[in-house]
């Protein structure tokens, strides 16, 4: 593999960003840009600050959940309710190249941080707004929580096809957004570069996650184009050859057996030739293949069936053949692939002390900075960032009296 540099600049060195988000798209959005070198500070309500540091698990003292996806941040805690807390957010503006928020429609006009009001201080601003449904539309003023959003894309009625909608097991709709509202900077920053023009991105997390749903609509797609016959895509598990089954210990394993080719494989490895036809066409991949779909079921769950996970793992390693173990959270973290590509690292930070952290997967890129800082604690730079704000200390002590910053 090519080595990269250490010495080498990160793409976003000397961009300041302004993150108003709180929980998880905007967070994990801006954790994102500050791993690219930009210079973040996550502001924050005094007193409680973002709800997500209060989620479930926690190292000693902090969340988990907030852990990961506040790092590499400065936290100022800021009352933008008070005038005096306004004007340092407009102090701020007027120094920062991105603004990444994630409030409800409205709220930021009302607290004079919006668009409007931020490129009055700074013309050429990028202003990232991520909302549940968007800034326009009939869903607008709904709150954006992710199962909401999921449910109206059709991803769960999709996934429901062959039996009970269930709550799914990842936030897509929120992580959608998140993606979508990174590359959204990105793209915005790279045109302000060469025109001098800045942005306004109305992300939200239903357009983003049902911009992904390309798959999961292709039925509904082929119905609005008028062919109502179309066969649905099976991806649900009606499909034999891409579904979940039980070893011996009844420990579940992960199938996937799509292509004819590795179909082939598999089928000879198990010493079932029989089972794989010549007639079979690229068209029949994502099907339940008909008739033949309950003989191969059984064929599968008769070979899982007859050895533990951990074995019947190994021979399918050993052929490079895409069976995997279903990994409980514990399982994935400890997984030995986690291991080889680095995934897992450890920071020390300033409460809890050693903590582990999912590594940012462009690091072997040599594009994120190798050296991560762990989220901040509430209010944990106010002072320095009030300080190059050009507040002196009394008027640094007086906002603290006056609960416009904590204390």
């Amino acid at each position: 593999m090519p080595s990269h540099s250490k010495d080498t600049r990160l793409p976003l060195a000397g961009l300041r960003v302004l993150d108003f988000s709180r929980l998880l798209p905007g967070p994990w959005c801006t954790q994102m840009l500050g791993d690219l070198g930009a210079d973040v500070i996550k502001i924050e309500q005094p007193g409680n600050g973002d709800l997500s540091r209060h989620n479930p698990p926690s190292y000693r003292d902090s969340s988990v959940y907030f852990n990961s996806v506040n790092r590499n941040k400065s936290s100022l805690s800021l009352d933008l309710a008070k005038p005096d807390g306004r004007e340092i957010a407009h102090r701020l503006l007027a120094q920062a190249d991105v603004v990444v928020e994630s409030f409800r429609r409205g709220v930021p006009a009302k607290l004079k941080i919006d668009y409007d009001t931020a490129k009055t201080f700074k013309p050429d601003i990028v202003y990232c707004s991520i909302t549940g449904f968007g800034q326009t539309g009939l869903y607008a003023g709904i709150p954006g929580h992710d199962l909401v959003v999921q449910a109206a894309t059709g991803l769960i009625g999709a996934a429901a096809s062959n039996g009970p909608a269930t709550v799914p097991g990842f936030q897509a709709g929120d992580y959608a957004a998140a993606a979508y509202a990174t590359i959204g900077v990105l793209a915005a920053l790279y045109r302000r570069r060469d025109s001098g023009v800045g942005c306004y991105i109305d992300t939200s997390m239903f357009d983003s996650l049902f911009s992904m749903c390309n798959i999961v609509l292709t039925s509904g797609m082929a119905h609005i184009a008028g062919n109502r016959g179309a066969q649905a895509m099976e991806v649900w598990g009606a499909n034999p050859r891409y579904s979940i089954y039980t070893a011996q210990d009844g420990r579940a394993i992960a199938v996937s057996l799509l292509e004819a080719g590795i179909w082939k494989s598999f089928c000879h490895l198990i010493q079932r030739p029989d089972l794989v036809s010549e007639n079979e066409s690229p068209s029949d991949r994502h099907t339940s293949h008909g008739e033949r779909s309950a003989i191969y079921r059984k064929a599968i769950q008769d070979y899982c069936s007859s050895m533990p996970r951990h074995q019947l793992i190994e021979k399918m390693l050993s052929a490079d053949i895409p069976i995997s173990p279903v990994n409980d959270p514990d399982e994935a973290l400890q997984d030995p692939h986690v291991r080889d590509r680095g995934l897992i690292e450890w920071i020390e930070h300033p409460v809890e002390g050693r903590i582990p952290q999912i590594a940012n997967p462009l690091a072997v890129s040599g594009l994120v900075d190798a050296r991560r800082r762990g989220a901040p604690a509430l209010g944990a730079d106010n002072d320095a960032i009030l300080e190059s704000l050009g507040y002196n200390e009394a008027e640094r002590t007086q906002l603290r009296r006056n609960n416009i910053v904590g204390s």
